[in-house]
């Protein structure tokens, strides 16, 4: 394994922690208001750790872009979450893996390969058993589904954006989330500080392990890998999201949601155990 798909599979698991850490802060904040805590943080960590480094205008626009489409992406994903489990969340999400080959085939003129297909079959297999054999949603499932699609393109996105300055392109996705979070918590869900420490635990957390710096390293490594690729690897979020939730509000799997958990692996290293010719 490159050292870059390294880095994107130590992303994948703090990223994975997320969805307990979510799901427990949802008891005592609206969803919407948790992302604008969550990206104005992340926004003001940014600015002081590298300071003027950020605040390039060269990368403005595609950064409004990007924080366009992590808006959805988390907006769908928390939202979701209120009405599903951490596990089914972390699942669900991870959908992402079937949308992105084909996202980027349009959009980045990738060419698909029948390992990528094979890959993908495997890892289609493994979240359906993993999410419980089913394909019966309810509301929170099917808002998780729109919230993998969102991030899909937000993968494929940061592949077309790749030449830019990652520093400079990751605040200003992040930044252009805050906004966006902060206008629709201001307008639909009100304003709240929360008092119990539980919610800031999950809010300092997303912000500065999921998102400085997991997205600051996703657009410098990701560009050194293809789109469907970097997708694959994302794919082991849901096994790190289970882990999580299992240690801290212990939710179970059956046998069949393991054997879908083994089956993801298996279509991660058919993806990167070799180098493309």
């Amino acid at each position: 394994m490159k050292k870059a798909e390294a880095v994107l599979l130590g992303i994948t698991a703090i990223w994975g922690f997320t969805f307990p850490a979510m799901k427990v802060s949802l008891d005592y904040i609206s969803p919407i208001l948790f992302l604008a805590y969550r990206f104005g943080i992340a926004s003001l960590l940014m600015l002081l750790i590298f300071r003027n480094k950020v605040l390039r205008n060269d990368t403005l626009k595609e950064g409004f872009i990007l924080g366009i489409t992590l808006f959805f992406g988390h907006g769908f994903q928390i939202i979701g979450l209120k009405y599903t489990t951490a596990s089914n969340s972390a699942f669900i999400t991870s959908l992402y893996v079937v949308f992105t080959p084909f996202i980027a085939y349009f959009i980045l003129k990738d060419k698909l390969e029948l390992r990528d297909f094979v890959s993908l079959i495997i890892a289609v297999i493994g979240l359906y058993l993993i999410s419980g054999a089913s394909l019966k949603f309810n509301k929170g499932d099917l808002l998780t589904v729109l919230c993998a699609l969102s991030f899909a393109f937000q993968i494929v996105l940061v592949q077309k954006f790749g030449e830019k300055d990652y520093l400079s392109l990751a605040f200003w996705q992040i930044f252009w989330n805050f906004v966006f979070s902060f206008t629709y918590a201001g307008i639909v869900e009100g304003f709240k500080f929360p008092t119990n420490y539980l919610p800031w635990v999950g809010i300092l957390y997303t912000s500065l392990f999921a998102t400085v710096i997991a997205f600051t390293l996703q657009i410098k490594y990701q560009k050194e890998t293809k789109a469907h690729k970097a997708a694959l690897i994302y794919s082991a979020e849901p096994i790190f999201g289970h882990i999580a939730a299992f240690i801290t509000i212990r939710e179970v799997l059956s046998l069949k949601g393991y054997t879908g958990a083994a089956l993801i692996l298996t279509a991660i290293w058919n993806e990167i155990r070799n180098e493309r010719a």
